[in-house]
Parts: structure tokens; sequence; C-alpha cells
């Protein structure tokens, strides 16, 4: 900006860097989904056409900043998991939020007619906040409470709707008959009365989705001391996996994350 006499009114802008050397989580979640899935009659109790498309707008997001090191998804949200070390936009909230979100919904819109064949009636929108995290351990308890409340929320909605689909119940009679129940027992009512068995649900509907950045193959992880530089991030894949998160397994077999995330 130029100098002039008008420039004083830079002083009301407020700064918003975010604290260093801390895990940044930007989430973003669909605002007003539940009309907005209405509309566009998307299948109960899940729609794969809409997690695909969730999947390729969240993909486009990692390949924009490398210095996000994983993604988690479940229905309408996903979260962004930043390494503690960046200083993009010198760690600015307000320009890490709006750059991520306003670039999920345009990659979620310019992406629709691929996963669906029917227009867009309605325009889809996200809202974002970020939130930060002191250690890799409540980093991982963040990650382990998203993935548990999917599996507890797909569990409820696939009862829910076989309730309605297959039983005849209205909605709130679903509500009413399943009001109370524990996870044994909505496994039950799926088996004993449906002939679903719910682990054989896909994967991507009981543990949502991860995109992570993967070593190529043969190539070694830096020491603990060393750091990626953003064109060896450039050069690293992106895998999408729909597996457990809680367990130690995830981390163990890919020990250079904690690399990235520092």
């Amino acid at each position: 900006m130029a100098n002039s006499r008008f420039e004083y009114v830079k002083q009301y802008e407020r700064m918003d860097r975010l604290l260093p050397e801390t895990y940044i989580v930007i989430r973003i979640d669909g605002k007003g989904f539940h009309k907005f899935t209405k509309k566009h009659e998307f299948e109960k109790p899940n729609d794969l056409r809409c997690l695909s498309l969730m999947n390729a707008a969240a993909k486009v997001v990692m390949s924009e900043f490398t210095d996000i090191v994983l993604a988690y998804g479940d229905s309408d949200e996903y979260s962004f998991i930043w390494s503690k070390s960046t200083e993009l936009y010198e760690r600015r909230e307000s320009k890490l939020v709006s750059h991520v979100c306003s670039l999920f919904t345009s990659a979620f819109v310019f992406n629709w007619t691929r996963y669906f064949d029917i227009p867009l009636l309605s325009l889809p929108s996200f809202d974002g906040r970020a939130v930060l995290y002191p250690s890799i351990f409540v980093l991982r308890d963040y990650l382990n409470w998203r993935q548990a409340d999917c599996h507890i929320n797909n569990l409820y909605n696939t009862t829910f709707w076989a309730l309605i689909q297959k039983g005849g119940l209205t909605n709130t009679k679903a509500e009413e008959y399943l009001k109370g129940t524990v996870s044994s027992q909505k496994h039950e009512i799926l088996f004993s009365q449906f002939h679903i068995n719910y682990n054989n649900e896909l994967e991507i509907y009981k543990k949502g989705s991860i995109w992570v950045r993967e070593l190529e193959e043969n190539e070694s992880a830096p020491s603990k001391h060393q750091k990626y530089s953003t064109k060896q991030k450039r050069k690293m894949g992106l895998r999408l996996l729909h597996v457990s998160i809680i367990d130690n397994e995830f981390w163990n077999t890919r020990p250079y994350l904690s690399i990235l995330l520092n």
C-alpha cells in the first residue's frame, strides 16, 4: 500500500498471530448441510458420492499447503493438521482459516459433477476454526475423539435409518426406539431385525477418511534433528486411508510423521 494520509486506518487491524510451537488444527464444517443434503436427495445413512467429493476437496487443500501433514474427515467435516513449526502467513489465524475454508469450498463446487449426476441446486458453504494443541499427545487425542465420534454417530445413523427404511417406523418412532440404547443393543437390532452385520459396513463409514503424506518407496526418513524441505514434502505421495487412527499401529508404521509434525 502506498504511503498516504489515509494509511493510519491500518492501526485498527487486529493482529491474530497464533501461538508459536503449537499444533494448529483447522477444522471446517458444512454450514446448513441438513437442508443441503435434503435438497440434493442424499442417500441415508451415508452418501458415498458426497464422502468421495469431500475427500477430493481435502486432497486439493493438502496439495496446496505442504505444511499440512495429515487430515481427517467424516460426514461434512474435515480437520487439517499443520506442522507446529509452520510460519505460513506468519501464523495469522484469519489468513490460514479463510484460505483453507475458501479453497475447500471452491474445490467442492468445482468437482461436484465428477461425483453427482444432478446439477448443484444450492450453494454449499463451510465454516472454519483454528484450534491449538500443546503436544502430540493432546493432538492424537483430538484425532481419537473425532474418529470415535464418527463411529458412534455412524452406528446410531445406520440403526436409525434401518428402522425407517426397512422397519417402516417414522423418524419420531425411530428416535424413541433408540433412546437409551447402548452400542451392543444397536448391533443386535441391526442383526436380529434386518440381518445387517455392522462389522461388514464400509470402513469409510465406520472410521472416516485420513489423508496422509507418505514417503516414496525406498526413501528413508531424516533424523529427528533434520527437517523436510518444501520440495521434499511436495514429492511425497498423498495416500487416502480408512483405518483406525486410535490404534498405535498407524503411528508406529509412520515414524516420519513426528518429524513432519514438528
